[in-house]
């Protein structure tokens, strides 16, 4: 199979590239690098099978539709995942996500490629009643922008399905850890603790509880839902835990031999549409054979461990 990947250069993209080569695919990896970092490709660089297109989702559909050329399935993984900032530039997701879906949905269409599997997020539940969320779950009122705008590519994938043909596998994932992990709170603690081994702050009152998944069971768990056939496939992919910030404050000082103090910004949010408790419903990607490997404890000190051994990339930042 001859499989596209936008956000190749990214996090998860450059980790499904690496794993798509060993399993025999041919892959063409799509990214603007402007999130994405280079070195993340080396590895699937030097494979025969694998060619990188640097190019522009929003603002070139020709060159996008050109680069997709002779592809078979696209694994849509470019976004702004930037949730914490998203009031301060609201287009962003609206352009970065939602329109960019449709531009890659449409150069789909034009070439007549029908499936697709397409990164989601659990903050399209919001702040729902049920714990653990099951993808079934009522949609209560959106509580961030990014959410909203996945919540919208979600509908634009369920109607190309039923209007165009397309197989869509949505996923909604928690926050993904792991080797080239470059977003979000572990990273932002280490760095913090470059800066002053003394002191850690965290955003909220620490007691925000979610749920963590390792990028390897990630990958195991997107490429065991397109195993199967479907016209829309909706999969929660997390695991059957949750942790409190302040649990994940304490293992990554402890990885690093470090006593800090902890201050705390206070409240149950750390910023605007952050969901005080996120812990989902993962039954059905269960029910077709895949179980995560790594607890969330573990996960983070991997995490830990990959950023002590790749400094650069907190420098970078």
């Amino acid at each position: 199979m001859h499989y596209f990947v936008t956000g190749a250069a990214g996090f998860i993209g450059s980790n499904l590239c690496d794993r798509l080569l060993e399993l025999g695919h041919t892959v063409t990896g799509f990214d603007n690098f402007s999130t994405g970092q280079e070195r993340f490709l080396d590895k699937s660089a030097g494979h025969p099978n694998f060619r990188t297109v640097r190019g522009d989702l929003y603002e070139d559909r020709a060159g996008l539709t050109k680069a997709m050329e002779g592809a078979g399935f696209v694994f849509h993984l470019a976004a702004n995942a930037d949730v914490r900032f998203g009031t301060q530039h609201p287009r962003r997701d609206l352009e970065q996500n939602t329109i960019v879906t449709w531009n890659v949905l449409e150069s789909m269409r034009e070439l007549g490629i029908k499936s697709i599997g397409f990164s989601s997020t659990g903050s399209v539940y919001g702040e729902p009643a049920v714990h653990p969320t099951p993808e079934g779950a009522p949609f209560p009122i959106q509580t961030s922008l990014y959410g909203a705008s996945k919540l919208a590519c979600e509908g634009l994938l369920q109607a190309y399905a039923e209007g165009f043909g397309f197989q869509s596998y949505i996923f909604r994932f928690v926050s993904i850890l792991g080797e080239r992990y470059s977003h979000g709170h572990v990273f932002d603690f280490y760095r913090q603790l470059l800066k002053d081994p003394a002191r850690l702050h965290i955003l909220g009152n620490g007691k925000q509880r979610k749920s963590y998944l390792y990028i390897q069971d990630c990958v195991d768990a997107m490429l065991t839902a397109v195993s199967h056939p479907v016209s829309v496939g909706i999969f929660n992919l997390g695991t059957d835990e949750y942790c409190e910030v302040a649990d994940s404050a304490h293992w990554i000082v402890s990885r690093l031999g470090l006593k800090p103090s902890f201050t705390y910004g206070g409240g149950e949010r750390g910023w605007i549409g952050d969901s005080p408790f996120i812990f989902l419903d993962c039954n059905r990607i269960r029910s077709l054979g895949w179980k995560p490997k790594l607890t969330i404890r573990e996960a983070v000190e991997r995490t830990v461990d990959y950023l002590a051994a790749n400094r650069w990339l907190l420098e970078s930042r």
